[in-house]
Formats: C-alpha cells, structure tokens, sequence
C-alpha cells in the first residue's frame, strides 16, 4: 500500500513543472500569510504604483504569489487537474504555454482597466496577486482539447459531464474577490491568442530548448516523481513510454474510484437527493486483455468500421487501452463522445 506522500507522487509523475508549481506557489503564500506577512506590500498587484511610480517589479512579484490562501488552494487544484497538458505535451510545451500566457495577461489586465475607465469611468488599481493569468487561461485548451462527455443529469434537468467539477473550481476561484474577474477575462483571453498563436506568438513566448534542457538537468530532478513500480497488464501500448503513461492513468482512476465509493457509502446513509453511483458510474478493469485479442480485435475493426487513429489516440491519452477503444469506436460509428460515454459505463 502506497503513503498519502507516494500517491501524490505517483498522480504527479511525468509531471514536473506541475508539482513544482504545487509545492513553490503554496509554500511561498503560506510564508507570507504567517511568518512574514509585514513583507505582503512588495506583493500587491498595484497598477497605480506601476504606472506612476515605475514599480515595473511588481509584475513579476504580484503575479506570481497569492495572498489570499483561498486563491492558493483553487489554483493549486486547478492546476493538478490540468497538469494532463504537461503529460500529453511535454514540459516544454507546458511551460511555453505559461510563460506566454503569463506574459500576454499581463497587457490585458492593464489593456482592460483602460477600456474600464474610458467606457464606464470606472477606475480599479489593484487586481487579486497570484498566478491566476495562466491558470485561467488553461481553461482554453481544456475547453477546447478535452471532450465533453455527459455523465448523468440531477433533478431531471441539470446536466454533469465530466469537466463540470473542473468549471465548478474555476467558478469558486472566480468569486473570490470583486475584481478578479478582470484578471479572469485577461487570462481567457492570453489562452485563447497563444493556443491560436495569433500573430505567431508562439514562437515569440516560448522556453528555448536550452533553458529546457538546463533545467531538465538540474531542477527536474528535484521535482521529478519516481516511476510507479506497479506494474501494469500487458497489452497496453505500443511503447514503454505509452504504458507507463496508461499505469498512470489507471491509478488516477483506482484512486479516485476508492475516494467516490466511499462518498458513495456516506451518501447513501444520509439518504441524499443526487445519485452518486449514477455519477460516477464504477470502472471495469479495461486493462486485464491479452495479446491474442488485441489481435482479434484489430483485424475485426480493420475489416468492418473505418476507425480514426486520432480518436482511438485521445481514448488513450484519457486512460483506455487501445483493444476498448476500438470496441468502442466501432460500436458508436466512430462518434467520440459517445465512446467515451460507453467506456466509463461499462
């Protein structure tokens, strides 16, 4: 049995730059809100004191460090949530999306507290601190990356997918301070010009390979998790990188389906109005196959429906083994959302 400590390690493997993040961005707010809280001033997201008085500093101090601790805890869990992008597209990439991000969120925070004044005359110095441009604006590709699958309804009419927790976390992040909602906006809108790279922007914020490769060798592995030594069924991928992305996978999912059950358990002796189980429906074992079938399977999908390679790719990428994601495809034509609607039933 794994520690809280080696679990977390385990969600985090492959994912560096996230963890790092956690462990920095949450250490870092809790020294100032305790032990130095006289030291906060330097922190605060002052526009006034940027344009007037040229504290060009405090666009990187305040934009990085909260110092509202409830803004901490909602970053930090949104930003385990997203670190899927860091496993999919590599460090790098990840990181690239920040910098450029943080740096585009930057303009329109102050881009947008013009237009206010101009528009409404209303006037705003201060925006929330903390690292909350960039993690607003993964809600991009999240939105436009990730597919929408619909779980089950409440009462009838409201309907759960699976991202609904996720935009439930951003909403609670969102209501955290009167004008956050400014440093919202401007960091959809950084997520929105960088994932389009509009005006080539991608290649204008970007971490170049040798600052990615230096800090690969030196920061990395401090940050690192170590590699699960779980070992996984055959079958699964077509290379050691894909399985051990796949074990990762499957562990998320063995974690979390022990965390529901057990809500399920307490929710059904209080008697409650929501259907967890139909919520969250359980997980069959998608990995327990063998060679032989893989083989059946793949020569009946090639004979009968056309399958796309890029879906049965990003069925994979979300923790299915490749023999289910065919089955899958081929017995919804194809239709991605509705596979993946009949993996996580079945």
């Amino acid at each position: 049995k794994h520690g809280l400590v080696g679990l977390s390690g385990l969600f985090l493997y492959k994912a560096p730059l996230s963890k790092s993040l956690l462990i920095v961005l949450s250490t870092l707010a809790f020294i100032l809100a305790v032990p130095f809280q006289h030291y906060q001033i330097y922190f605060i997201y002052n526009l006034q004191a940027i344009k007037q008085d040229l504290e060009i500093w405090r666009l990187i101090s305040a934009r990085i460090i909260c110092l509202d601790l409830k803004d901490v805890f909602c970053s930090c869990l949104l930003i385990y949530n997203f670190r899927i992008f860091e496993r999919r597209y590599g460090s790098q990439k990840f990181a690239s999306f920040l910098l450029g991000s943080w740096v585009l969120s930057a303009f329109f925070d102050f881009l947008l507290v013009e237009a206010l004044k101009l528009a409404f005359d209303m006037s705003v110095n201060i925006l929330p601190s903390g690292f909350l441009g960039p993690v607003f604006a993964l809600f991009v590709p999240f939105y436009f990356s990730i597919p929408r699958v619909q779980v089950t309804h409440i009462l009838g009419r409201f309907s759960i997918t699976n991202k609904t927790l996720v935009y439930i976390l951003g909403l609670q992040l969102l209501t955290s301070s009167t004008s956050i909602w400014i440093v919202a906006l401007s960091g959809l809108m950084s997520g929105i010009v960088y994932h389009n790279n509009v005006l080539e922007v991608q290649k204008l914020l970007s971490v170049p390979k040798w600052a990615a490769r230096t800090t690969s060798l030196t920061l990395e592995p401090v940050f690192a998790s170590a590699e699960p030594t779980i070992e996984a069924p055959v079958g699964m991928g077509a290379t050691l990188d894909i399985q051990r992305q796949q074990r990762m996978e499957q562990l998320d999912q063995q974690m979390m389906l022990a965390q529901l059950n057990q809500t399920n358990r307490r929710n059904r002796r209080q008697g409650g109005l929501i259907n967890w189980n139909r919520l969250f429906p359980p997980l069959r074992n998608r990995f327990n196959t063998n060679n032989q079938r893989q083989e059946t399977v793949a020569n009946e999908a090639s004979g009968n429906v056309a399958v796309s390679e890029e879906q049965v790719t990003r069925l994979m990428e979300m923790g299915f083994s490749r023999v289910d994601a065919l089955e899958a495809l081929r017995a919804t034509n194809n239709d991605l959302n509705m596979a993946t609607n009949f993996l996580l039933q079945h």
